[in-house]
Parts: structure tokens; sequence; C-alpha cells
């Protein structure tokens, strides 16, 4: 199983990206998806994540700001981010539980990760 994440890149302070992570390989099905981002210096930290029923979750610095979006057919989930800040530079990662075959547990997978840069 594998994710991969695109739609990095450099934006002004109130510009807009967005991020999308597509899933591949064989899995019997996936639980919660997300984004968590990891500035210079600092930890790793949730973004947003989203349950298969939709529920989403947002970190407050990006509530309002962030929308994140989920393709259960597709098995992708995207992030919408408009108003970006230069607090906002980060490399973003794409998370998903994976569960592979049924009665088994759910293991956390990662995307290579993908930089998005936020300055004028």
């Amino acid at each position: 199983v594998q994710l991969q994440a695109s739609g990095g890149g450099l934006a002004q302070p109130g510009g807009s990206l967005r991020l999308s992570c597509a899933t591949s390989g064989r899995f019997f099905r996936i639980g919660v998806m997300g984004w968590y981002r990891q500035a210079p210096g600092k930890l790793r930290e949730l973004v947003a994540t989203s349950l298969y029923n939709g529920t989403t979750k947002y970190a407050d610095s990006v509530k309002g700001r962030f929308t994140i979006s989920r393709d259960n057919a597709k098995n992708t989930v995207s992030l919408q981010m408009n108003n970006l800040r230069p607090e906002d530079t980060a490399v973003y990662y794409c998370y998903a539980r994976f569960q592979m075959r049924w009665r088994e547990n759910f293991n956390d997978y990662w995307g290579q990760g993908t930089q998005v840069t936020v300055s004028s």
C-alpha cells in the first residue's frame, strides 16, 4: 500500500493551494485519512483528518481556512488551503489507516510529503 501526495508549492500570503493524496495497492478498507505537517525544527502536527463517515477534525490554527475532503469511491483525500499564512510553511504528509484483511488491526501509512511554502 502506498500514499502519493501532490499539489504542494509556493504561494503568497492570502493565497491558496490544494493538496491531493492518492492510494495504491491492495487492502480491505481505509479508516481515518488526513494530513499532518512538519515545519523546520518542529514536531509533526495534525492538520486535518476525515473519518469514513465524513466526520472531520481540524487543528485550531487552520479552522476556517483549510477544508479536507475525501472520496471513498476513489480512496483519495484532498486538502484545500485558503488564506495561507507564512506559518503554514511546512512539509505536508498525507496519512491513512489501512485494514489489510477483515478482522485485522488497522495500520498507519504515510505519504512521502510535499513542500508548502508561503512567502511574498
